[in-house]
C-alpha cells in the first residue's frame, strides 16, 4: 500500500496550520512546507520571515534569481511561497534569499526529501510514495517495541558495514537483503543506524545533520531507504534511526542564518555555538523551530515507518553550561544552568511521539544523572521511553580493563549499577563511541593472553545480556573485531572464520536466542521485582550471583567468574528447589573455551546458602558467564 504519511504531503495552508506554527505545536509541517510536485507543477514553501525577497533557483529556470520570486503570504507567518510550472521530479533546486542589508544567499530546503549527492548541495524535487509490504510488522509492532519485550539492537553505520567496492558506497537496496539474513541469523530484534539524515561531511557519520527531511542520497533514493526498511520489517527486525536536534553544521547552504539572521539558532554565541563540535545549537525557544524539529521527528516514524529514535547528546541540550568553562554561558531566568528551552522541547517531542505513534520507543543518549528522564511527562519527566546506561557502560568496560587478579579492588564498580538500576528505563551500549578515538575495540580493551582477551570479551557480552535493561552493541563487537572502526573502510570480515573469532560470533548468536525464549532475561527489566542479588559481595574471588524472574515462568541464574580461576563445589543458594538447567557457558569448546561446567544442570540440596533455604553446588568455569533456568519436576 501507499504511505499514509506520504499522500497526505501538500495539504495547502491553513489557518490551523497558520495557529500551530505560531503556536510551535504544529508537528506535521512536512506535509505543507518545502516542495510539493503536482504533475509537472511544483509548490514551494520556506520560511525566511527575515528577508528582503526569496526565489526559486533551479534547473527548471537556468538557475536564474529572477525568474521564479516566492511572495510572502499575508499571515505574517514569515512563510514565502509559490506555484512554478514545468518543474520535474528529480530536478536541483534551491532557495535565493536576498537579505535585508543586500547579501545574496542560497540555501537548501529546510523541508526538502531528498538532495544531491554530496559534496553536491542543492535539494531536489521529490514525491515519497512507495508500496509498503510491512502490515503485519506494523499492526503488530507494539508487543515488539514494547518495554517488556526482548530488545536486542544491533548498531551500525551503514557506509562501512560490508562496503566491498572500497571506489563506491553500498546502496540502502544492496545492502537490504543482506542485512536482514545477518541481523536474522544472529538473533538480534532491531538494527539501529547512525544518522541517515543528509549531512555534508561523512565523516561526521550523520551527526552533522543538514537535511532534516531528507535521507543521505550517498546510498541512494528515499524509496531505496524505504525498501530497506521494508525489508527489515518483513524479517520481523524493528528500525531505530540516531536523530540529532541538538546542533547543527554552520555549512553555508544550511540552516546557519537562513534569512541573513540567526533564524533556527541562537545569535549569542553563549547560547548559539557549541565548543565541543563547532557547531550551532537550536534556539528551542522560538516557536516555529521547534514545530520544524518535532515534525521532522514524526516524519521519519510517519513517512519511513521506523520504530525508534535515538536522540542524540540530549546532555548537551538541558544544561546551558555543557561543555562550557565559567563566563561562556549565560544562565537561564532563575539563574540556574537549565536550558528551560531544551526541557520544554523534550517533553513537547516525547508527547507528541506516543500521542502520534504509541507503538514506538524514543531513546535517549544522556550521560548525567538527570532525573527521570524516562519518565512520564505528567509525572515531571521528559518523556522517553529509554535512556542509554553511560553509567554502567563506563563502570563496567573500566572493570573488565583491569587484569583479574586486580578486579577484586574494584568490584565496585562491577555491581554499582544495580544501586540505580531501576531509577530509568535503561538501555545497555556498547557503541561506536568505545571503539573510536583511540580507545580501541572492545577485544583490545580486555586483558590478559589471547585466549584469556576472549573469554573475557564472552564472559562479558554474558553478564551484559543478563543485566537489567535493553541490549546494544555495535557492528564488529560480534564477531570481536581486533582494529578500531572506521567510517573509511569495512568491517574485517575475514575474522569470522578464524576459530576464537567464530566462537564469540557463535556466542553472541546464542546468548541472543536464550535472551529471547526466557522471559525472565527480559520480561521485567525496568522494575526491581525482576532482579535477585545473590552474592554480590565475593569480591576476593571476582564473582557475581543473581537471578532474573518473569512474571511467569522460570527464574533464571546468572553466574559469572571474572577470574581464570576455576571455582569447584562453589556453593550457590537459589530461591526454588529442584533442577536447574545449565541452558549457556561461555566457557564451552564451542565458543573457544576450556570446557569446564555443569554437565548440563544441577539438582538442588537442602542446604541453607546466601540466606535461600537450598543451593547449588556448581563448578565456576574461567572467565566465564553461565546461565542456569529452573525446570518443574
Amino acid at each position: 500500500m501507499i504511505g499514509n504519511e506520504a499522500s497526505a504531503i501538500e495539504m495547502g495552508v491553513g489557518e490551523q496550520d497558520v495557529y500551530l506554527f505560531r503556536e510551535g505545536t504544529h508537528a506535521f509541517l512536512h506535509r505543507v512546507m518545502g516542495c510539493s510536485l503536482h504533475g509537472d507543477c511544483a509548490t514551494f514553501r520556506v520560511w525566511a520571515p527575515n528577508a528582503a525577497r526569496v526565489s526559486v533557483i533551479g534547473d527548471f529556470n537556468g538557475w536564474n534569481g529572477d525568474s521564479h520570486p516566492l511572495g510572502a503570504r499575508w499571515d505574517e507567518t514569515g512563510i514565502h511561497e509559490g506555484m512554478i510550472r514545468g518543474v520535474a521530479r528529480g530536478q536541483a533546486y534551491k532557495y535565493r534569499i536576498v537579505t535585508r542589508d543586500g547579501r545574496v544567499l542560497d540555501k537548501a530546503d529546510p523541508y526538502a526529501v531528498y538532495t544531491e549527492v554530496p559534496p553536491a548541495t542543492a535539494s531536489r524535487v521529490w514525491t515519497l510514495e512507495y508500496d509498503w509490504g510491512d502490515g503485519d510488522w506494523m499492526s503488530a509492532r507494539r508487543a515488539r517495541n514494547a518495554l517488556d519485550a526482548p530488545i536486542s539492537i544491533y548498531e551500525m553505520h551503514l557506509g562501512s558495514w560490508r562496503r566491498g567496492d572500497p571506489a563506491r558506497l553500498p546502496s540502502y537496496r544492496e545492502i537490504a537483503q543482506p542485512l536482514a539474513d545477518y541481523v536474522s541469523e544472529h538473533g538480534f530484534t532491531h538494527v539501529e543506524f547512525l544518522p541517515l539524515m543528509e549531512h555534508p561531511f561523512y565523516g561526521s557519520w550523520g551527526y552533522q545533520t543538514t537535511g532534516y527531511f531528507a535521507p543521505t542520497s550517498r546510498y541512494g533514493t528515499p524509496q531505496d531507504l524505504m525498501y530497506l526498511i521494508d525489508v527489515l520489517h518483513r524479517r520481523g527486525i524493528g528500525v531505530i534511526l540516531d536523530w540529532v536536534p541538538s546542533h547543527f553544521p554552520d555549512d553555508p547552504h544550511g540552516l546557519a542564518g537562513f534569512d541573513g539572521t540567526h533564524l533556527y539558532e541562537h545569535a549569542d554565541p553563549r547560547l548559539g555555538f557549541h565548543p565541543e563540535w563547532k557547531s550551532l545549537i537550536f534556539n528551542y525557544g522560538r516557536h516555529e523551530v521547534r514545530a520544524f524539529l518535532v515534525s521532522s521527528a514524526l516524519f521519519w516514524l510517519g513517512v519511513y515507518h521506523a520504530d525508534g529514535l535515538r536522540v542524540d547528546a540530549v546532555a548537551s541540550m538541558l544544561y546551558l553550561d555543557y561543555a562550557r568553562k565559567d563566563g561562556e554561558w549565560l544562565p537561564n531566568v532563575h539563574g540556574g544552568k537549565e536550558n528551560l528551552g531544551a526541557i520544554a522541547f523534550l517533553r513537547q517531542l516525547n508527547e507528541a511521539v506516543y500521542r502520534e505513534h504509541p507503538d514506538v520507543q524514543t531513546i535517549a543518549e544522556e550521560s548525567t544523572s538527570w532525573p527521570m528522564v524516562s519518565r512520564p511527562t505528567f509525572a515531571g519527566g521528559l518523556g522517553f521511553g529509554m535512556k542509554w546506561n553511560m553509567g554502567w557502560m563506563h563502570d563496567t568496560l573500566d572493570y573488565m580493563h583491569h587484569q583479574p587478579i586486580h578486579r577484586k579492588h574494584h568490584h565496585g564498580e562491577l555491581t554499582f549499577s544495580l544501586v540505580y538500576a531501576f531509577s530509568e528505563n535503561f538501555v545497555l551500549p556498547l557503541s561506536h563511541d568505545e571503539v573510536v578515538y583511540g580507545k580501541g575495540s572492545l577485544i583490545e580493551k580486555m586483558p590478559g593472553d589471547r585466549w584469556q582477551r576472549f573469554a573475557n570479551l564472552r564472559a562479558l557480552f554474558g553478564y551484559m545480556w543478563a543485566h537489567p535493561g535493553k541490549k546494544l552493541l555495535f557492528m564488529g563487537g560480534e564477531f570481536a573485531q581486533w582494529r578500531e572502526w572506521s567510517h573509511e573502510g569495512d568491517l574485517d570480515w575475514a575474522l569470522r572464520q578464524l576459530p576464537e573469532h567464530g566462537g564469540v560470533e557463535r556466542f553472541v548468536r546464542d546468548v541472543n536466542a536464550v535472551y529471547r525464549a526466557a522471559p525472565a532475561l527480559h520480561e521485567i527489566d525496568f522494575e526491581p521485582r525482576g532482579y535477585e542479588w545473590i552474592a554480590a559481595d565475593d569480591r576476593d574471588a571476582s564473582v557475581v550471583a543473581f537471578v532474573r524472574h518473569a512474571a511467569r515462568g522460570s527464574p533464571v541464574l546468572v553466574v559469572c567468574n571474572f577470574t581464570p580461576v576455576p571455582r569447584t563445589n562453589y556453593v550457590i543458594g537459589v530461591p526454588r528447589a529442584g533442577f536447574w538447567r545449565e541452558v549457556l557457558n561461555s566457557d564451552a569448546t564451542w565458543y573457544g573455551g576450556s570446557g569446564m561446567g555443569n554437565f548440563g544442570g544441577v539438582r538442588t540440596a537442602p542446604t541453607p546458602a546466601h540466606g535461600r533455604f537450598q543451593s547449588l553446588t556448581l563448578t565456576l568455569p574461567p572467565l566465564s558467564t553461565s546461565y542456569f533456568q529452573h525446570e518443574n519436576d
